[in-house]
């Protein structure tokens, strides 16, 4: 090359400008030539000590003894492939020169020609040392019990393992050979080895066993005096994360405590969790919660390499889905058996994997389109995950479903398998998870309370500083945005997806995606609510109007998930506003695509069946807990009043006016409620108020004993948190009684012979209450503090009697309560007006109401003297009253007063005589009997006149 550089230098003697540039240019064009060539050759050399290096080192991974510095080989590909996670460009998977250029792709290619077999064996050593390292890490706080720098271990974190997988799987062959390795799966169900316990007991536990064993006399294996704890089945959630490479990879997390004491925990790093300020533990469980994440993503592309990597592979890593699944049907328990099933770290992580293996179709409406419903139909594809029969069967949302006749044939496979699984998963680890975030956030709650009452300070208690630490390091799953966004995100596309459903198909869905979706949103609008801020849940909100309404109602018959439902609508969508603090922002409740309106207001199907809904469930919630309806029915109050006040929603309330039966249960439940809770606060306040003058009193309250003072504190508290819980009912129910019944047809709804009787009785009962003689009894000192307005109570009760006041039937009713005396009614309209709780008409309707129900009185009392020698047929059998209007059970043809059948049924919908099954719409009317005792009672008037 110097050569030919020095000739066309000299060239150009006397030959001009012009012959001296020709020579230079074929004097360059020679010499960029000879570079080329010479690149050339250096890239031939270079191929072939590529060649021969991979070939040397295929020799050494697969004859060990070949070379002497290759008997480690194996360990030494695991150790490379380790590192790549450190420093990825200088790594061996690193393609430099493009697409599957690397060395590690080229050695595999180079194994895998020299039989399939043989390369098996080869990735099959070097995931064993990978996973040998792996199964030492107890968690992400650890780094295995062998150091990088022992030549006998790949060594390093679980995050530094799990890449080495990771790596590895970077080529497919590879990957597949990884997923058909022994220890990918369990033995299958029926297997003689599934069955097979595995010790986990120690040796000193053993030891123990077998002197308890001699000392009972017998021998024999001693292991099988172990508790269930201590061993596990080789088929079994245990089995699972400690038996198969997933399983040692998705077990790695943050637990809230090591699996011993000398183990690092994350709750010792929230040490002093009592005096630390919020912004401190945010930035200690932040840290926390991007090493968790870093590792989750090392895992999810682990896993995504093995789906791709071909179908044996994928087909692999379904079985272990379906394991994993299977094997933890029980861990949605509050309490766990852990001898059965796997740890909540494997289950959340294995949640993560599935929601990321779905990311793709989350947000695209024409890939989530392919999710077909029939897959839940088809065990062959499922695996048993979504069993209709047996001891792992799912309910479903409708009643009677069957499999026979459905052909499932999908478009795409793998997507409704991925959504389906990744539901099923959310339920065995999130929907658990937020229970029990729940059950500490009221245990921190409980022993805080407890603290403060023995005059103590919860910053210095070590009982108080130990349950803040559980409590902190469960946020940093419970309460990771990311986490949070992602699952709400795939519950919006799983309410979508279900919207599209025609019923035949919805009836077939398992009942728990749809009671998972309200399980966490009502968890996250009561923790994270500030955490959902800019997600879009308008499929949400559609999914559960459609469900709630009338048209859906036959199909959604557990009353306690329509409840939740209701309760979804409250939390999530119910705007803030003076009356109620939300963390949920207004970007949540409102509608983006209606100009940033409420859904409740804006959406078309809210206006035209959501309130008619809202009061049918009002009634369903009855058959609720009995804890649980008071929340419920709150929450369905707060939204009915949300909805009177829109003028969209008016015409809409008539509509339950066109069902009789629905409003009967509407309305019951109304009366029900008050009778029941008000009641029982009446009971209550005058105890609470016995206790307070008795703990004013220094004298009074030291003369008891400790044991004493305690007994009645424990009784007081009990007391205070009864009425704090039921009194805001009350005041809801009050009020809803209120709105409701300023308009006409919702007023004779409540009129009719069904209902006027139990309303009137309920009202005069609440106004004895209020202002009858021991109205002083239900003074309590801050009275707020429970709840307790009893002026606010007593205006709310008096607009409801004046809304009445015209009706006659209305009249008679409170004429004829047990309740109503004339002094009753007249202090109350006294009381009225020295408050100032009522003016204008509504005061005198209400003064009205007391002179029109004296004068119904007097005439009732007069007609009882009547009844007197009244024949035995015109006595109802149950109560032994007069009949007023005499109906015949066909069920057992004896004739009672509609008014006792009906509240009769309100409860119980069987004949009071034989207990058959029997409807209002049943009973028949006795024309005859009622004229002949309408004949009767006019004779006996007349004669009662004449007289007088």
């Amino acid at each position: 090359m110097r050569e030919l550089r020095q000739s066309g230098g000299g060239g150009g003697g006397g030959g001009g400008g012009a012959a001296g540039d020709g020579g230079r240019k074929t004097t360059s064009t020679s010499a960029r030539m000879t570079i080329e060539e010479e690149e050339a050759e250096m890239m031939e050399i270079l191929e072939q000590v590529k060649v021969q290096v991979v070939s040397y080192a295929a020799s050494s991974l697969m004859v060990p003894d070949l070379f002497e510095l290759g008997n480690d080989a194996s360990l030494q590909l695991a150790k490379c492939l380790s590192a790549a996670s450190s420093d990825p460009a200088s790594s061996i998977t690193f393609d430099s020169l493009g697409k599957n250029t690397s060395f590690y792709h080229c050695l595999c290619e180079e194994l895998h020609s020299q039989g399939r077999d043989e390369f098996a064996v080869v990735i099959g050593d070097v995931v064993g040392h990978i996973v040998d390292s792996l199964s030492k890490c107890h968690s992400l706080l650890d780094e295995g019990s062998a150091s990088t720098n022992n030549d006998g271990a790949v060594g390093g974190g679980g995050l530094y393992l799990v890449s080495a997988l990771r790596e590895l799987c970077t080529n497919r062959r590879a990957a597949s050979a990884l997923a058909c390795l022994p220890s990918f799966l369990l033995p299958p169900p029926g297997a003689p080895s599934a069955n097979e316990r595995v010790e986990t007991a120690s040796v000193q536990q053993l030891a123990m066993m077998r002197m308890i064993q001699s000392m009972r006399g017998g021998g024999g294996d001693a292991s099988r005096l172990l508790p269930p704890g201590a061993y596990h089945l080789r088929r079994s959630g245990p089995a699972l994360e400690k038996d198969t490479i997933l399983g040692l990879v998705l077990r790695l997390g943050l637990p809230t405590e090591g699996s011993n004491p000398s183990m690092p925990s994350v709750a010792s790093s929230f040490s002093g969790a009592a005096a630390r300020s919020r912004k401190d533990v945010s930035q200690i469980a932040g840290g926390f919660r991007r090493q968790l994440e870093l590792y989750q993503g090392k895992c999810n592309e682990l896993v995504r390499q093995l789906v791709v990597a071909g179908e044996e592979s994928r087909k692999r890593v379904i079985q272990w889905l379906i394991d994993a699944l299977l094997l933890n049907v029980a861990a949605d328990a509050m309490r766990p058996d852990r001898s059965k099933v796997s740890s909540e770290e494997l289950l959340m992580n294995l949640s993560v994997v599935l929601l990321k293996l779905c990311e793709p179709f989350i947000d695209d409406a024409k890939k989530a389109a392919l999710v077909d419903p029939d897959f839940v139909c088809a065990p062959e594809s499922h695996g048993g995950v979504y069993d209709l029969t047996g001891d792992n069967a799912l309910p479903r949302l409708g009643e009677n479903v069957t499999i026979e006749g459905v052909t499932y044939s999908p478009k795409n496979s793998f997507i409704p398998l991925c959504f389906f699984f990744c539901s099923r998963s959310l339920a065995l680890s999130v929907v658990p998870g937020a229970s029990r975030y729940e059950n500490i956030v009221r245990n921190v709650y409980h022993i805080h309370r407890t603290i403060r009452q023995q005059n103590g300070d919860p910053r210095s208690d070590p009982r108080f500083d130990r349950i803040l630490q559980v409590q902190f390091s469960k946020e940093i799953v419970m309460m990771s945005p990311t986490f949070i966004a992602d699952v709400a995100r795939f519950y919006n596309m799983a309410a979508g997806i279900l919207l599209q459903l025609n019923k035949d198909q919805l009836k077939t869905m398992p009942e728990h995606i749809v009671d998972d979706m309200c399980s966490v949103l009502v968890y996250a609008s009561s923790f994270a609510g500030n955490l959902l801020a800019g997600l879009d849940f308008g499929n949400l909100f559609r999914l559960t109007v459609t469900l709630l309404s009338k048209d859906y109602s036959h199909l959604v018959r557990n009353y306690n998930l329509r409840a939740k439902l209701g309760d979804v609508l409250h939390d999530i969508f119910l705007p803030r506003n003076s009356d109620r603090h939300s963390e949920v922002p207004d970007s949540v409740t409102c509608d983006p695509l209606a100009g940033g309106q409420p859904y409740l207001t804006s959406d078309r199907m809210s206006k035209e069946t959501l309130a008619p809904s809202l009061l049918l469930l009002y009634g369903e919630v009855e058959n609720t807990g009995y804890y649980e309806k008071n929340d419920h029915r709150t929450k369905i109050a707060a939204l009915l009043k949300f909805l009177w006040d829109s003028p969209d929603h008016k015409a809409a309330f008539k509509g339950i006016t066109e069902d009789k039966k629905s409003f009967i249960t509407f309305a019951n439940g109304i009366v029900n409620e008050m009778n029941d809770k008000f009641a029982s606060v009446m009971e209550t306040l005058p105890s609470i108020r016995t206790v307070q003058v008795q703990m004013a009193n220094p004298q009074e309250w030291a003369a008891l004993s400790e044991e004493e003072r305690e007994t009645i504190t424990a009784r007081h508290e009990s007391n205070e948190q009864q009425v704090k819980h039921v009194l805001p009912l009350c005041n809801s129910v009050m009020k809803m009684l209120g709105f409701l019944n300023t308009d006409k047809d919702i007023r004779d709804m409540f009129l009719l012979p069904d209902m006027c009787p139990r309303l009137a009785n309920m009202l005069l009962h609440v106004l004895n209450k209020l202002v009858g003689s021991r109205g002083l009894d239900l003074k309590v000192d801050n009275p707020e503090t429970y709840n307790f307005r009893p002026k606010e109570m007593l205006q709310d009760l008096c607009v409801v009697f004046s809304s009445f006041a015209a009706a006659d039937e209305f009249q008679i009713e409170c004429a004829r309560s047990g309740y109503y005396t004339a002094d009753l009614m007249s202090k109350s309209v006294k009381t009225c007006r020295k408050l100032g709780l009522l003016i204008g008409e509504s005061m005198e309707l209400f003064d009205l109401l007391a002179i029109k129900v004296e004068v119904a009185s007097k005439s009732l009392i007069s007609d009882e003297d009547l009844y007197e020698d009244a024949p035995e047929e015109f006595l109802d059998p149950l109560m032994q009253e007069f009949m007023t209007d005499p109906v015949l059970l066909p069920t057992s043809n004896n004739v009672v007063d509609r008014r006792t059948i009906t509240h009769h049924l309100l409860n119980n919908d069987t004949d009071p005589f034989n207990r058959k099954q029997l409807s209002i719409d049943d009973v028949v009317p006795a024309v005859e009997l009622k004229e002949k005792m309408k004949l009767w009672l006019a004779s006996k008037r007349a004669a009662r006149d004449q007289a007088s």
